[in-house]
């Protein structure tokens, strides 16, 4: 009797074997929420099928049905790599906005902050115009491809180069999405309310406009009065100055590592 009891002690778990079940269980919970609505989750549930298939032909003995799925599983790996590769770099993107990396998404976005604030002071000491739309939620793609595509990091000075006077992409609005220059150059959708205010020009209407349509965080320096205006959430917030756009941005800075969090306007 002793020895048959002696031959389950393993089924007797330690501290150690119940922290490596409790880690894998975690993990497998993760995989499972990161995959869940892709074609992967569709590939798990396929796999496993065919995992009930071959271990029933192990145990009917079905020898041709067994070197199949052998086969199969051997090779069918590298070919799942290839196939659902935009799957797996969502997934390890995803996993990099966990709150273990979202301190380091909040420093990179503050320096994106200090490069926009500092060429915005510089536009607005020498009069320069410019427009500059935030990336948040809603992408801006649809706008960005009326510009010319940029794909460079955020810095103060390819903003104020993007924006000095006889410069071809000087007109249009500059897209910033996360720490990238998307376009410049770009065409926003006008407002269509009444401004009371007629001193405000197109760049105002453009910000308004694009604020309207979408939760994008909208700056614009004025040629005529280098005053810093702010549209956001359909409403324009004239003159709030450097320190005042520092507060507005900084209370947008990104909770999960992606693009910027629009704050209810204060007036």
């Amino acid at each position: 009797m002793s020895s048959v009891w002696e031959q389950f002690q393993f089924l007797r778990p330690g501290w150690g074997d119940m922290v490596e079940i409790a880690i894998v269980s975690f993990l497998l919970y993760r995989i499972l929420i990161l995959l869940q609505r892709t074609r992967a989750m569709h590939m798990i549930l396929g796999v496993g099928l065919l995992a009930g298939v071959y271990f029933m032909a192990r145990l009917l003995d079905f020898s041709l049905i067994r070197t199949l799925l052998e086969t199969l599983f051997q090779y069918g790996a590298i070919a799942a790599l290839v196939v659902f590769q935009p799957e797996l770099r969502a997934a390890l993107a995803r996993l990099g906005q966990t709150q273990m990396f979202r301190i380091f998404a909040k420093i990179e976005s503050r320096k994106v902050v200090d490069e926009i604030l500092e060429a915005v002071e510089i536009l607005s000491r020498t009069r320069t115009g410019a427009i500059i739309a935030m990336e948040n939620e809603v992408g801006l793609e649809e706008y960005a491809r009326t510009g010319s595509p940029v794909q460079a990091p955020v810095s103060a000075e390819l903003l104020t180069t993007i924006f000095t006077p006889l410069s071809p992409l000087h007109d249009g609005a500059v897209i910033v999405g996360g720490d990238t220059i998307k376009a410049a150059g770009a065409i926003l959708p006008l407002t269509q309310t009444q401004l009371s205010d007629k001193t405000l020009g197109t760049r105002h209407r453009a910000a308004l406009g694009l604020s309207e349509e979408t939760d994008a965080l909208v700056i614009v320096v004025s040629e005529e009065t280098s005053r810093i205006s702010v549209a956001r959430g359909g409403r324009l917030q004239l003159g709030v100055g450097v320190e005042g756009l520092r507060t507005i941005m900084e209370g947008t800075l990104p909770e999960r590592g992606r693009g910027f969090r629009l704050v209810p306007s204060a007036g």
